[in-house]
Formats: C-alpha cells, sequence, structure tokens
C-alpha cells in the first residue's frame, strides 16, 4: 500500500476466483483449459483453412477470419490469467494490468458484436439484393466495416478503464471475479462510482443495443423477402444460409442480458454472474468455428482437403526416410 493525501492508495488486485467455491475451483481448469484449446485450434484452423481455399476468399469468409482473430484475442486476454489463478493460486494483478484487461475485453466484446452486425448485413443483402451483391459487398467494404467498428469499440471503450483508475482504492483489494471487470473492480473503490456504472449502462445500452436492433431489422427484411419467394425450396436453401449466424448470435445476445440481469443479483448468487461472464468470453470463441465448419460446406470442404494434404504429406515424409 502506498500513501496519497491520506488516502491509502492499493497498489495491486488480487483475483479471488470464483466466489463461493474456491476451495475445489481448481477443478474448473481442465474444462476451461480445453475450451481454451479448443477455441485456439479450431479459429486457428478456419483462418488457414480461408487463406489456403481460393474459393474462400470472399466477403462472408473475410469477415468469418476477422472474427476468429477477435475470437482468439478474446480467449486469451482472459484465459493464461484464470488458468494461473486456478493452476498456482496466481491471484495477485497490478492496477495498470487490470485496468488493460478490463479495456481489451470491453473492446473484443464490442468488436464481436460489430462482426455480427457485418455479417448480418451481408446476408440481408445476399438474400434481398443478390443482383447488388457483388458492387455492394466488396473487399473495400470488408476493410472499411472493419476499420470502422475498430475504431467504433477502441475509442468508446477508452472511458471504462479511465473512470476506473480515477477512483480511489482504499485497504480493500480482493475482486470476487476470475477477471477484471469494470462494475467488480469499481466497487471496491472507497468513493462516488455513480459515473462508471452510468457509462457502462450507456455503452451498453448503445452499443450492444444498436447492434441487436440493426441485426434484428435485418432478418426482419431477411424473412419478409424469404416469404415473398415462390418456391419453398429456394426460401429454404436463403434461409439455410443464416443458420449458423443466428444460432452464434442467439447464444452471443442471450447471455449479455442473462449477465445483466443477474449482475444485480451479485450479492445473493455471486457465483452466476461471475461464472457466466466467464463462460460468455471463452465459449463463444471456441463455438463460432465449430458452428460454423459444421454448417458451412465450403470449410468442411476447405478442412478436408487440409487433412488429406497433411496425411499425404506425412505418408511421403515417413516414404522418403526408409
Amino acid at each position: 500500500l502506498s500513501a496519497s493525501s491520506s488516502i491509502f492508495q492499493v497498489s495491486e488486485f488480487i483475483l479471488m476466483g470464483f466466489p463461493g467455491i474456491h476451495t475445489w475451483q481448481h477443478w474448473l481448469s481442465l474444462p476451461l483449459a480445453l475450451l481454451y484449446l479448443l477455441a485456439l485450434t479450431a479459429n486457428i484452423l478456419i483462418l488457414i483453412i480461408i487463406n489456403q481455399e481460393a474459393t474462400l476468399h470472399q466477403p462472408m469468409y473475410h469477415f468469418l477470419g476477422i472474427l476468429a482473430v477477435v475470437d482468439i484475442g478474446l480467449a486469451t486476454t482472459i484465459m493464461p490469467k484464470i488458468l494461473a489463478i486456478l493452476w498456482f493460486s496466481a491471484k495477485a494483478i497490478s492496477l495498470p494490468e487490470c485496468f488493460a484487461q478490463m479495456y481489451v475485453i470491453h473492446c473484443f466484446v464490442g468488436m464481436e458484436s460489430g462482426i455480427f452486425v457485418c455479417m448480418a448485413i451481408d446476408r440481408y443483402v445476399a438474400i434481398c439484393k443478390p443482383l447488388h451483391y457483388p458492387a455492394i459487398i466488396t473487399e473495400s467494404f470488408v476493410v472499411k466495416a472493419t476499420v470502422l467498428m475498430a475504431l467504433r469499440n477502441t475509442l468508446t471503450t477508452i472511458p471504462v478503464p479511465v473512470l476506473a483508475a480515477q477512483r480511489h482504492y482504499c485497504s480493500q483489494n480482493q475482486i470476487e471475479h476470475c477477471l477484471c471487470s469494470n462494475l467488480g473492480v469499481t466497487s471496491l473503490s472507497c468513493d462516488d462510482r455513480t459515473i462508471n456504472s452510468i457509462y457502462q449502462l450507456l455503452l451498453a445500452w448503445t452499443l450492444m443495443g444498436s447492434d441487436l436492433a440493426l441485426i434484428f431489422l435485418s432478418y426482419v427484411l431477411i424473412l419478409h423477402s424469404v416469404l415473398k419467394l415462390n418456391s419453398a425450396e429456394a426460401a429454404s436453401k436463403a434461409l439455410s444460409t443464416c443458420t449458423s449466424h443466428l444460432i452464434l448470435i442467439l447464444f452471443f445476445y442471450t447471455v449479455v442480458i442473462v449477465i445483466s440481469i443477474t449482475h444485480n443479483a451479485t450479492m445473493t448468487f455471486p457465483l452466476v454472474p461471475v461464472l457466466l461472464n466467464v463462460l460468455h468470453n471463452v465459449i463463444p470463441p471456441a463455438l463460432n468455428p465449430m458452428v460454423y465448419a459444421l454448417k458451412n460446406k465450403e470449410l468442411r470442404q476447405g478442412l478436408y482437403k487440409l487433412l488429406k494434404l497433411n496425411i499425404k504429406g506425412n505418408e511421403c515424409g515417413r516414404g522418403s526416410l526408409r
């Protein structure tokens, strides 16, 4: 602790892990480690397949590749520290590290939401305006949309750690969490944190709320367009291209809403929001590539070619050693 103007300011926080289950929380490390390994492996495979298959050099797959990069970043921002807590009891985290983690988590979650919007627009144009698709959804559109989403999230997220850093943290430095969430950290401050809570709420409603509204509008227009098709087979084929995206956004935003609701029940059921928060940051990165790979024929074919190429390479390598 360091003294400053008669206020003792803590120099580090202690991430206690999962509240209420500290004595056996290390048992959660294996499924969490497997989820992290799955997220890394699956997303790296997606990136390799998209890079190697010329037929996948299309805007839709570019957005999927960007989503894979975001997922790797999101999972890597939190999982090494969580596993360090569970395996080695490395619970201490400096204030700058904590605020940096807070910032990066908010950026990646916002970026994931933004990419879902871009993918919804891509599906809307592909189904509702197929003749204009090549002229609207271009490589330039992908770059501009990605840069716009990156700027939006990096700039609007800056006040979150800045406001948290301006609070005074006196004596109490134990956070009942596995990561540096904004509300979890600022709840330890010994001065008024109203501005932090207000900005967190505004950020959630303006970014996530607007993203969800745009996605909802896109699918209302898609459904309206599909219902006008004369062929049931054509309608089914059009909707099938949206299935993967719908599964992912339903999971992503449902958990966000549930976390927001259960945060108010922290005192009664402290484990629930913490567990949901952790799972929300590690399950989508593992789930996203799996859902797309299972539902998308081109990705499955790309994976098959990649595995076949590696098997042939290994056979040739063994043959040359004989």
